[in-house]
């Protein structure tokens, strides 16, 4: 599994839309995807919110991408994540 971090920007539209029932169909996309949420933000600044998702690789996360912006209207931008660790060891492989 990867993570990945999900910054979403609303537009107007989107923003009517808020409801916890749309949140609920929004976590089903990722796990029929074989993903996990793993924790997820309202943000105040450039974004509006990030998911934390763990998805089974690049694939999965840009279905999942555009699967969220059709059922949302939310426009996402994703980064893939590594721990510290990984970037440590990447690092001392030189």
């Amino acid at each position: 599994m990867a993570t990945f971090l999900m910054f979403g920007r609303y537009d107007q539209q989107a923003v009517k839309g808020i409801s916890a029932a749309r949140t609920d169909e929004a976590h089903g996309i990722i796990t029929r995807l074989g993903g996990s949420l793993k924790a997820e933000y309202a943000l105040l600044g450039e974004h509006d919110l990030v998911l934390v998702v763990d998805l089974p690789g690049a694939e999965e996360a840009m279905k999942a991408s555009l699967g969220l912006a059709r059922l949302t209207g939310i426009s996402f931008s994703t980064a893939q994540a590594l721990p510290m660790s990984t970037l440590d060891r990447l690092v001392a492989e030189k």
